[in-house]
C-alpha cells in the first residue's frame, strides 16, 4: 500500500501569489522597519531547504544599522546606493569556501568531509569551489523565498564589488561576497511593468 505524503497537496494559490505571481523585485521601499526576529525567522526557514550534503555553505549577514550602510555604499554601483540605503535592511549572502569543516556536524552519518580532499590530503579545490558557489547561491534564493513567506519584499542584486564587500564584513575569513538582497515593504509605485518571461517550450522539454 502507498502511503500518502503530509505534503503531497499543492500549496493554495493565495501562497502561490506571495512567492512568485505577485511578488516583484521591488526598487524603492515604504518607511517600515523590519524587526531583529523577523530576520531570524527567515533564516530559520531557509536554513531547513536541501543543499548538497547538507553543506549549508550561505553566511549572512544583515546591514540594517545606518553604519553598515555606510561601510557598505562606497562598494555599490551607482545604481544600485539610493535604493539600498533607503531599505530598512540589505542582506550579504555570502559563501563559506571552507563548508567542508562543518559536516561532521551537518552530515554526522559518513565522512564527507573526505569527500573534498585526494588519497595524500590534499584540498580538490574545484571541486569545493564548485560546491560552494552553487549552493550559497541556492541558499540565497531560499532565502528570498523565506522573507517573502513572512511577508517582506525583496530586491536582489548583483551590482557591487564583491572584492571590497569581503574585506569590510567578512575579514579574514574564508568567506566571499556572493550578492545582495534588500528586504523590506516595497513601495509599488515605484515598480515597473513586469518583464516577459518565457513559454515553457522555450525553456524546458520533456524527454
Amino acid at each position: 500500500m502507498t502511503t500518502a505524503s503530509k505534503h503531497d497537496q499543492p500549496i493554495g494559490q493565495s501562497a502561490l501569489d506571495q512567492l512568485f505571481f505577485s511578488a516583484r523585485s521591488q526598487n524603492a521601499w515604504q518607511d517600515r522597519t523590519v524587526s531583529d526576529d523577523q530576520l531570524k525567522q527567515v533564516v530559520d526557514i531557509m536554513k531547513m531547504a536541501p543543499t548538497s550534503a547538507n553543506c549549508s555553505p550561505a553566511r549572512l549577514v544583515f546591514v540594517k544599522s545606518d553604519a553598515a550602510k555606510q561601510k557598505l555604499k562606497p562598494h555599490l554601483s551607482d545604481g544600485n546606493v539610493e535604493k539600498t540605503m533607503s531599505a530598512p535592511v540589505c542582506v550579504i549572502v555570502g559563501t563559506d569556501y571552507a563548508f567542508y569543516e562543518s559536516l561532521g556536524k551537518l552530515f554526522p552519518h559518513t565522512d564527507a568531509r573526505s569527500w573534498f580532499f585526494d588519497g595524500d590530503g590534499n584540498a580538490l579545490q574545484g571541486k569545493i569551489d564548485e560546491t560552494a558557489f552553487r549552493n550559497s547561491t541556492l541558499q540565497g534564493a531560499y532565502l528570498i523565498l523565506a522573507a517573502r513567506a513572512v511577508g517582506l519584499d525583496c530586491g536582489p542584486m548583483s551590482g557591487f564589488d564583491p572584492a571590497g564587500v569581503t574585506k569590510e564584513f567578512f575579514p579574514g575569513t574564508t568567506v566571499k561576497a556572493n550578492f545582495l538582497c534588500n528586504l523590506g515593504y516595497g513601495d509599488e509605485s515605484e515598480l515597473f511593468d513586469r518583464s516577459p518571461r518565457f513559454d515553457f517550450d522555450e525553456m524546458a522539454s520533456i524527454v
